[in-house]
């Protein structure tokens, strides 16, 4: 384990079994209950050391073999430890080696709404708000809703128990065991706690139970979990193929919502049987429930047995079909199924290494998983705009950091949940995996996790067990990839012999030089060219593993490098060879080049272009050979390169106006091949490209586009119903209404956003409330954002307001002026990075980082001072873009129709 200073509690002691009581009371918003922990002393100590944060005490008492009573220890003579939650009881006596000692604790806290811990949530039951209670341990909250050892490599078993209100509903990890309501005959250690603590059980108006549930198996406390409240479920069951056990299905939600999971049972009896025919390995718990909440801080959690989210995650009303919200759902929860394996059964030994945990579960869970169970949605290719596109882009910045990281800080922990923790570490396992074969790779990964059932793991640990397969030595290849920051570019010159490969660090700056070039780095090079007779052939064989080498080639014949965009790398050509690639993707379909190869080439365009490696001409260049593309997902790159250099650009309109013109000549044409009808029969891809065409016409600002939504969006104001908006384009169409409307479209648009049960229409409208271009209109969003929206929901807002052309500048001044309050609200909590980043990154003028390093020099930015380094970054290299390439932007468009 790599640990820095005094930041893991000493190891002398080690928890075994936890017997955990807690009573919730939604009425008054608060909850108690106790703990005993059985130690097993591993070193001889005369204190003990464990985590507490936010919790009031009671006297504790320490039961050992060298003491026939249990000796009581007063909470006063506690050391705590409130910056790092911890709490310290000084033992007049020792406890010797191999002993057993039992630690009971009692406490007590608020029920707040900070989203963190065990915490409350609200909803609207017929015009009354009612609570209800949930966890969120993940990272290091489980220590605010009871004292533990909250450290992943503290694996222990859990037997809890739920005191409740007896109308309403507990969950946990496991099953329930026994459910009753107490009574002055109860028997056990709870009713006796009860009684004495609490008046209020035995009164003739409240009813209530005592909720057990079975034991854990060995697990860590950041995947415990409970939960209380009126819940309603829907049900199902899958058969594990490897034993014919039936297991039961449950999503739990409030009545208001549950119609709406359907979707999202469909998906976890789908995909569980996949993945134990995938690992050989089956899911060890007896059930696999999953709640959704109104208010949750990440978008998912991986509670074993009990999974949690947010709505947007989980819900689909049943007569919808949006491919988008489907796409999310089913990835997102399959993604957390794929942790019940990785990071559950098997868990990283510390922090460090949670791109074991979250690397796996995005690939496995949203590449593999969805390959298997649901093909129709392109999972590979989409990987590549989606998420490989944005860990490259992070990646690419100084300021950037391993995959596996020293955490120096237990505040460094939050800011490591981030694309590279996921989406690098996805992208260079998956390029491991086409290295080395699919099936080879998750043969090996069945064997890692097989060795290290309900233990604790490191890198190394995976290596081998992939390397026990293979017989190569995966460590020499792969520790550059996790343990240094950064990734290669691949420069190519060529003679009529072959290339000449040369590999640099790539920075969104340029290329490294001196100690940020260093790193050699071992690519998987998989050259696409052709044989004499013209078919196409991957070299899979080739590596680089060298500053540089030469390969044999017929340059007289189209190539590329990193084919099928596997390699988490970028490729560099000679102008005059980019040339050449783009007259041969402007063939489409009868390119050698796959859908994965174009959208690979675009993303490396807009990357060089931003780095200053090429001109922007030869992106526009290339863009413009797309103009007869079919595929969806190209587009959506094309889409993403024109969202690139409008956001740069924004504030010079001739720029914003040249390119919208493009973008209206390159997407028009679809629009009006495809139309605005959807139909419940046409294949997936067909209505995607719709959705997009359309929604990138009227940002362009196509008159008959923007009429045809507005007038949609009128017509819904006059009846009230906005399901005549097809529920694909209901985002674009609120967000075009917004920005030519005025109090009837933000009252409506505001109403949906706070009020609505459907997270698709509560997200379209707050795009909606974000996008107005009249002044006034957008005050009152602010006034919304800061009195009346949910915490979880504030990203959301921000995200909106940066995407408003007009009023994002505004965003980050009034996030300067309340900014007190925003860190308040997102405290503790995964929001709180991101609201900076959102609040910033849109910003584009060096005047902007010298503002912004102003602004934040005298705020404690412990808890984000990455993020905080990687936004100053973002603005300063697109600064430096705009100052380099405002030029050849404009006098692109003096040229463009002559190049193909």
């Amino acid at each position: 384990m790599t640990t820095s200073g005094n930041l893991c509690l000493p190891a002398d002691l080690w928890p075994k079994h936890y017997d955990l009581t807690i009573r919730t009371d939604l009425d008054k918003l608060e909850f108690a209950g106790f703990v005993n922990i059985q130690l097993d002393v591993k070193k001889a100590t005369n204190s003990i050391t464990f985590n507490t944060a936010g919790l009031t005490l009671a006297d504790l008492t320490l039961a050992t073999s060298a003491f026939s009573q249990p000796q009581v220890i007063s909470a006063d003579s506690l050391h705590l430890d409130v910056v790092n939650g911890r709490a310290t009881i000084p033992l007049p006596f020792t406890l010797e080696t191999g002993s057993i000692a039992q630690l009971k604790i009692g406490f007590k806290a608020p029920l707040t709404d900070v989203l963190k811990g065990y915490y409350r949530s609200a909803w609207e039951n017929n015009g009354r708000t009612e609570y209800y209670a949930l966890t969120q341990f993940e990272p290091t909250d489980a220590r605010y809703a009871f004292p533990c050892w909250d450290e992943p490599i503290y694996k222990a078993t859990f037997s809890i128990t739920l005191v409740s209100r007896g109308d309403t509903v507990n969950l946990s990890n496991m099953p329930t065991l026994s459910e009753n309501i107490y009574s002055d005959s109860t028997s056990s250690e709870t009713a006796l706690w009860l009684a004495k603590h609490f008046t209020d059980v035995t009164s003739p108006e409240d009813k209530w139970k005592i909720t057990v549930f079975e034991t854990t198996p060995p697990m860590s406390t950041y995947i415990v979990a409970f939960a209380n409240g009126s819940f309603a479920y829907i049900e199902d069951s899958y058969t594990s193929p490897l034993s014919q056990t039936i297991r039961p299905l449950r999503i739990y939600g409030t009545p208001d919502l549950i119609g709406q999971a359907r979707f999202s049972l469909d998906v976890t009896k789908k995909v569980l049987p996949l993945y134990e025919q995938l690992f050989g390995i089956e899911y060890p718990l007896p059930k696999l429930d999953t709640l959704i909440a109104s208010d949750f801080a990440a978008g998912a959690m991986e509670n074993w047995g009990l999974i949690t989210g947010r709505a947007v995650f989980y819900l689909l009303n049943p007569n919808s079909n949006d491919v988008g919200v489907k796409r999310r759902i089913a990835r997102g929860q399959s993604h957390e199924i794929a942790h019940m394996w990785f990071g559950n059964i098997t868990t990283m030994a510390w922090w460090d290494y949670l791109y074991l945990n979250e690397g796996f579960a995005s690939l496995v869970g949203e590449v593999f998983m969805m390959e298997r169970a649901f093909p129709e949605f392109q999972a590979d290719a989409g990987f590549i705009t989606r998420e490989l596109s944005g860990a490259l882009n992070l990646d690419a910045k100084l300021s950037s950091h391993p995959v596996e990281v020293n955490i120096p800080s237990a505040n460094m922990i939050g800011q490591l949940f981030d694309q590279l923790s996921y989406y690098k570490a996805a992208s260079v396992l998956r390029m491991l995996s086409h290295f080395i074969g699919e099936d080879k790779f998750l043969k090996g990964v069945s064997e890692y996790l097989k060795k290290h059932l309900y233990g604790s793991t490191t890198t190394e640990d995976l290596w081998n067990g992939i390397g026990s397969v293979t017989g190569m030595d995966i460590t020499s290849m792969m520790d550059a990839w996790v343990k240094k920051k950064g990734f290669p570019v691949v420069t190519v010159t060529e003679d009529a012999d072959g290339i000449q490969v040369r590999q640099d660090r790539f920075l969104a700056s340029g290329l490294g030089v001196g100690e940020d070039n260093k790193t050699i780095w071992t690519i998987p090079l998989n050259v696409v060219t052709t044989t004499p007779n013209g078919d196409k052939v991957v070299d899979s064989t080739a590596l680089l593993n060298t500053r540089d080498t030469f390969i044999p080639l017929d340059t007289s014949k189209p190539f590329k490098l990193n084919a099928g965009t596997i390699g988490f790398f970028r490729v560099l050509y000679t102008p005059e060879r980019l040339l050449t690639i783009t007259r041969e993707v402007a063939k489409g379909k009868a390119s050698i080049f796959s859908l994965e190869d174009r959208m690979g080439l675009i993303n490396d365009s807009l990357a060089f272009a931003k780095a200053g490696l090429a001109p922007i001409s030869g992106l526009l260049d290339l863009i413009h050979a797309c103009r007869n593309e079919t595929e969806y997902l190209v587009w959506l790159s094309i889409s993403q390169v024109f969202s690139d250099i409008v956001s740069a650009w924004w504030e010079n309109p001739n720029a914003v106006a040249l390119l919208n013109n493009f973008r209206r000549d390159l997407f028009m044409p679809l629009v009006k091949k495809l139309g605005y009808n959807y139909e419940d029969n046409e294949d997936l891809q067909t209505r995607e490209l719709r959705t997009l065409a359309i929604t990138q016409a009227a940002e362009a600002g196509q008159p008959e586009v923007v009429n045809e939504l507005r007038q949609y969006f009128r017509a819904s104001l006059s009846t009230g119903d906005i399901s005549t908006i097809t529920d694909e384009l209901r985002p674009i169409t609120f967000r075009i209404a917004a920005k030519f409307g005025g109090q009837a479209e933000w009252d409506k648009m505001a109403d949906i956003a706070l009020k609505s049960t459907s997270p698709s229409d509560a997200g379209a409208a707050i795009i909606g409330v974000t996008s107005f271009a009249d002044d006034l209109m957008i005050e009152k969003t602010f006034s919304l954002i800061e009195e009346d929206c949910r915490d979880q929901d504030i990203l959301r807002f921000f995200q909106g307001m940066g995407d408003n052309l007009k009023h994002r500048r505004l965003l980050s001044v009034r996030f300067r002026e309340h900014y007190d309050m925003f860190m308040k609200r997102v405290e503790g909590t995964f929001s709180l990075q991101y609201t900076v980043v959102m609040s910033h990154e849109s910003l584009t003028t060096f005047q902007d980082v010298r503002e912004t390093e102003e602004f934040f020099k005298d705020k404690d930015t412990s808890s984000y001072k990455m993020t905080l380094d990687q936004v100053l970054e973002t603005i300063r290299n697109k600064a430096t873009w705009i100052q380099r390439s405002t030029e050849g932007l404009l006098a692109w468009f003096e040229t463009r129709q002559s190049i193909l």
